[in-house]
Order: structure tokens, then C-alpha cells, then sequence
């Protein structure tokens, strides 16, 4: 599992059919103490999440067991939104 934040959405009309009704929004990675590591992909949401919302995102053969669909052509997934990071 990884963290990022949520920083935009994509539409697309005409996709995949195994990707209907799946919400794509596009995160950019970051570490735990939000800073920029990476660049910006995009992703499936499957949990509600918003434009600049914490989440965690899981990606591979991960994305598709969380999907619950095996044969979904995905390969990154938000599957948790944070609501904080505590540091020791």
C-alpha cells in the first residue's frame, strides 16, 4: 500500500467495459509527511474518495483482488482515505 493525495478527475465516455461505472481520479504520490514523490497517475476509486483527500492506493494484482473483479483492467486502485498520519 501506498499514500498520495487526490488532485484531480478524469471523464472518459468511451473505456473499457469492466471499468464502467468505476469512478478515475488522478494522485499524485507523496510521503508521510506530504511531500511530493512522484508523478501524478491515474486511478480507480473505489472508496468515495474526493479532490484533494489523503488516500491509499494499492497497485498490481492488488488493484484487482480490491476491485473484487479478477478480470477488471486496472492496475491502481484508492482502497482507504486517511484521516491522519501520527509519527513516532
Amino acid at each position: 500500500m501506498q499514500i498520495g493525495k487526490v488532485i484531480g478527475n478524469v471523464w472518459a465516455t468511451k473505456k473499457e467495459e469492466s471499468l464502467n461505472g468505476m469512478k478515475l481520479l488522478i494522485v499524485a504520490p507523496i510521503d508521510v509527511r506530504d511531500n511530493s514523490e512522484g508523478h501524478p497517475f491515474i486511478v480507480g476509486d473505489l472508496v468515495g474518495a474526493g479532490i484533494g483527500e489523503t488516500v491509499i492506493w494499492v497497485q498490481g494484482s492488488m488493484a484487482r483482488h480490491a476491485s473484487k473483479d479478477i478480470n477488471v483492467t486496472i492496475d491502481a486502485v484508492i482502497v482507504g482515505i486517511v484521516d491522519g498520519v501520527e509519527l513516532g
